[in-house]
């Protein structure tokens, strides 16, 4: 028993890690799963350390999972977006690293990176480990972990606003947001945009929605006042999914989750994911 006893212990946390590096619940859960069998095979008298030696083995298998999932969303049908899950289910968030490497924004931002990069930034940031088990970890050199560590912030960092809003406030913008979008006041939607906003929708080739990324206030206002027009949203919700607030909403019977990332207390950035496979770590109460 006590090789389960130990892996039950660290399951929350290799989940959060094996998700903040795919991007998806299903992954990650492939890869834990895998991850278990490797441990329950494995001579456990030469393993000092397990908590060292499940996150090597979760953040490898990781790894060569995502450099296999970049080719399949080249292909993928629109816009790909992280799955949402609900902030419960999301592993240990106790520190403010763990809730940001964990929020949909950034998430959705670490898709730039290559796949060593992004597993640098994970386990550095989030997990705080040091830079030569790192380098062990992803098969490099301490000097290289460095340089792919600090490549990895220089490109977050272009895309991230440094002063981030508090729960709260990012609250009572979405439901401004709601309002003046249920109300059909264009004006006083435009108004909560920034002016480079993007609105990505995540339909996967399953749910009708955008084919490619919405930019520039104008566009977007028009774009949501004409998906209000045009369907009808019901069952509207406010769910906590990642870390903080999302809408969650049935447009036509279907479901979707909308999350807003901010930035210079407007809306820089709009999540909508329709795909049904990736709904169903969403549940509203």
């Amino acid at each position: 028993m006590r090789a389960v006893d130990d892996f039950d212990e660290y399951r929350p946390m290799l989940l959060g890690l094996a998700y903040r590096l795919l991007g998806s619940m299903w992954d990650a859960e492939d890869v834990v799963q895998e991850a278990w069998l490797r441990w329950e095979g494995a001579d456990r008298r030469e393993v000092r350390e397990p908590r060292a030696f499940l996150v090597t083995v979760v953040s490898r298998l990781a790894l060569d999972q995502l450099r296999s999932a970049r080719v399949r969303r080249e292909a993928y049908t629109g816009p790909w977006l992280p799955e949402p899950v609900m902030t419960s289910q999301a592993g240990p968030l106790d520190t403010a690293e763990l809730r940001d490497t964990v929020s949909y924004a950034t998430l959705h931002l670490m898709e730039r990176l290559s796949p060593p990069e992004r597993a640098v930034f994970v386990l550095r940031e989030a997990f705080e480990l040091p830079y030569d088990e790192i380098a062990e970890i992803v098969g490099t050199s301490v000097a290289n972990a460095r340089q792919l560590h600090h490549r990895a912030s220089v490109r977050l960092a272009d895309g991230r606003d440094r002063f981030q809003p508090s729960a709260e406030d990012h609250v009572k913008l979405l439901a401004r947001f709601m309002e003046a979008a249920g109300g059909g006041d264009l004006a006083a939607l435009t108004e909560l945009l920034h002016e480079d906003v993007v609105s990505w929708n995540d339909g996967g080739g399953k749910a009708r929605s955008a084919l490619r990324p919405i930019v520039g206030r104008r566009k977007v206002a028009a774009f949501v006042h004409g998906l209000l027009s045009r369907y009808s949203f019901t069952d509207v919700r406010l769910v906590d999914v990642n870390g903080g607030p999302a809408v969650w909403a049935r447009a036509d019977e279907r479901a979707q989750v909308m999350l807003i990332e901010l930035q210079d207390g407007l809306i820089r950035g709009i999540y909508t994911v329709l795909n049904p496979d990736k709904l169903t770590r969403v549940r509203p109460s």
